[in-house]
């Protein structure tokens, strides 16, 4: 009996005691939360939730109490410290004045040690929102590398009455795309500038000699050829500006890619005949795909014009269509000189020419394979190539097939090189 009891005490003393322990560890666990993530003033946890920039919190020493995903993954914070000086110098001067600041900066992207690996989050964040997963996303969106420069609009004001916010707007694809349109505004004016300055000259020989005939016949030929140079390159200039504004997404259509290759063909058969080049098309297979079909057209047209353009003559061209696994293939290949690999990395960029003297001979643009390049992107597709110095290249387009048939088969390029 006595026994009993003793053992009934000794539990409630270890139930009580097990309950004080587990209070005191409570309470000390919410004042170490407390600790790092100090209380900011009322609704700010709420709207920084669902801002849609990266934004830094920060207190009187410059410390950073919270800061999102982002201002990790674009190297404006290390642990709790804000990297670079600029932001510091715009914060000082907002705590000073009281007054709002807005600010366009060019940083060095700063790459974490470590960065994306393991599971912590940054201070503030919530749980779920991993370093990692906002530096994989940045990388991604400035073309798979967190290095480089970085170009951020900064707006900076206070926060109650501690603390500073800072609000960082991504402004690198923007800056890009505005760089990339000024190159091409100058590279257009450059290139306009060749064949107009061409006919000016012929047009100022042909008038201080207009008795010989010879001399008239010469001129006026070369006006011509310079006159269809320029017109091509309007005609590529305003292509391009088309495919800019066409949404194929949504006006696209059921496109049978054997139809797209009979008339892209056809387009090209006269060129390809005055240099004895033959063109070999593969055999057909079930492969449609949705898109615009003339602009489908134009883009294989200018892979088969490009192959006829820079081959010898006497030889072939080969067009092949391929279909599995959900995707169209169509291969352009050619017997031709083929290109270095310093030219296959930049052969797609506008206005770029392997051999600039033999394009202006053949009246090439230097925008085809951009054009080809676009086309294909807005289909959701890629073209890719495949080159060797003296062996000739093959051009291959892939876009995503519309249905896959019951019977898939694969259908061989006419024309294949040794590899």
């Amino acid at each position: 009996m006595l026994i009993g009891v003793a053992a009934g005490l000794i539990g409630l003393a270890l139930g009580v005691f097990g309950m004080l322990a587990f209070s005191v560890s409570e309470r000390a666990r919410r004042q170490t939360v407390d600790v790092r993530e100090p209380a900011l003033p009322d609704g700010s946890a709420e709207v920084l939730s669902v801002v849609g920039k990266a934004f830094i919190v920060i207190d009187v020493v410059d410390g950073v109490v919270r800061a999102s995903p982002g201002a990790y993954a674009f190297g404006l914070v290390r642990g709790h410290t804000v990297v670079h000086r600029e932001l510091l110098e715009l914060a000082h001067r907002v705590r000073r004045d009281g007054v709002i600041e807005e600010r366009d900066l060019l940083l060095p992207r700063v790459v974490l040690p470590g960065a994306g690996q393991g599971t912590g989050t940054t201070p503030g964040a919530d749980p779920g929102d991993s370093v990692q997963g906002a530096s994989t996303h940045a990388a991604a969106h400035h073309g798979g590398s967190a290095q480089g420069t970085l170009v951020i609009q900064v707006r900076v004001a206070p926060l109650g009455e501690e603390y500073i916010l800072l609000l960082a707007d991504d402004r690198t694809e923007i800056a890009r795309t505005e760089a990339v349109r000024n190159d091409f505004v100058a590279n257009v004016s450059h290139e306009l500038k060749t064949p107009v300055g061409a006919i000016s000259l012929l047009a100022e020989a042909l008038e201080s000699s207009p008795d010989d005939e010879a001399t008239v016949r010469r001129f006026a030929k070369r006006m011509i050829t310079e006159s269809a140079r320029l017109a091509a390159l309007v005609q590529d200039i305003i292509e391009l500006s088309r495919l800019q504004s066409k949404d194929v997404a949504h006006a696209g259509v059921d496109v049978d890619i054997n139809a797209v290759i009979a008339e892209a063909v056809d387009r090209t058969r006269l060129p390809a005949q005055s240099k004895n080049i033959t063109l070999v098309v593969g055999p057909a297979l079930p492969a449609l795909v949705h898109g615009d079909g003339p602009q489908l057209v134009t883009a294989l047209r200018n892979l088969i014009d490009n192959a006829v353009r820079y081959s010898p003559e006497n030889t072939q061209v080969g067009i092949g269509l391929s279909v599995g696994n959900g995707v169209v293939s169509v291969s352009v290949s050619d017997q031709g000189d083929g290109m270095s690999p310093e030219d296959q990395d930049r052969v797609f960029e506008r206005f770029y020419r392997v051999d600039a003297a033999r394009s202006r001979h053949t009246g090439g643009t230097g925008l085809g394979l951009s054009i080809v390049k676009h086309i294909v992107g807005n289909h959701g597709g890629e073209v890719t190539l495949w080159s060797a110095p003296k062996t000739g290249s093959t051009f291959t387009v892939r876009l995503p097939q519309l249905s896959v048939p019951n019977d898939d088969g694969r259908g061989l390029p006419a024309l294949r090189h040794q590899r």
